[in-house]
């Protein structure tokens, strides 16, 4: 139960995907570090930002690599090390993402406000649902079973819901930058290198989820042969 082979036949286009996706992200983010740009991460989110009238989205750095994150709560933009002060295209792109996340949260972008509202129930469902299967599983009580399906499946509503999300922060992104002259058109090749390898990863990881409970459903309700 625990070492299912057949799990790990299931997930396996998952995990190919997801290790070409983050050797795409390494080696690009590195390819596109390596070209300097006019402004840093925090410079060109700052512009970017505040061309949007969001003066009051504040713009902190923080610790880790590719930490970088938008925090609709606090109206904050977090920035990680190699991305608020560094002048590179690699930089200005991940911080531009991220600044499209803030314009989504001011425009109220429907599938946001959906994603910000099911993050309680994500977060519930992705720490119990296992627990829950498996306890399920060992009592053979099948109702347990269910509620644990159940859990785990609102955490993979969640990340098909962050799809568009993150698609459109990133288009925004790429439009931003060129409209506000930040990147010349030839310069935003580097840009979009790095921003589609990074959809890639938010791809595999949903990938995994879903076939994780098409799994789970196949294993814990009597419909495996």
């Amino acid at each position: 139960m625990f070492f299912d082979p057949m799990y790990f036949l299931m997930i396996a286009p998952a995990l190919i995907l997801m290790f070409w996706a983050q050797m795409r992200v390494k080696s690009t983010f590195a390819a596109a570090q390596k070209v300097r740009a006019r402004l840093s991460g925090a410079g060109a989110a700052r512009h970017i930002l505040d061309a949007a009238g969001l003066q009051n989205v504040a713009i902190e750095q923080v610790p880790g690599q590719l930490s970088d994150h938008y925090d609709p709560r606090s109206k904050v933009l977090r920035l990680s090390q190699g991305v608020y002060g560094q002048h590179s295209l690699a930089a200005v792109g991940i911080a531009a993402h991220e600044a499209g996340h803030a314009i989504q949260d001011a425009q109220h972008y429907a599938p946001l406000v959906v994603r910000n509202a099911a993050v309680p129930a994500a977060t519930f469902g992705g720490n119990i649902s296992f627990l829950m299967i498996i306890a399920g599983a060992i009592m053979s009580i099948k109702p347990l079973i269910l509620l644990g399906i159940g859990a785990f499946a609102c955490m993979v509503a969640f990340q098909l819901i962050n799809l568009p999300v993150e698609f459109d922060a990133s288009a925004r992104a790429k439009r931003l930058l060129v409209n506000y002259g930040i990147v010349g058109d030839e310069e935003m090749v580097y840009v979009n290198r790095v921003l589609n390898a990074a959809a890639w990863t938010y791809v595999a990881g949903t990938l995994q989820a879903v076939l994780t409970l098409l799994y789970y459903i196949m294993r814990f309700t009597g419909s495996r042969n």
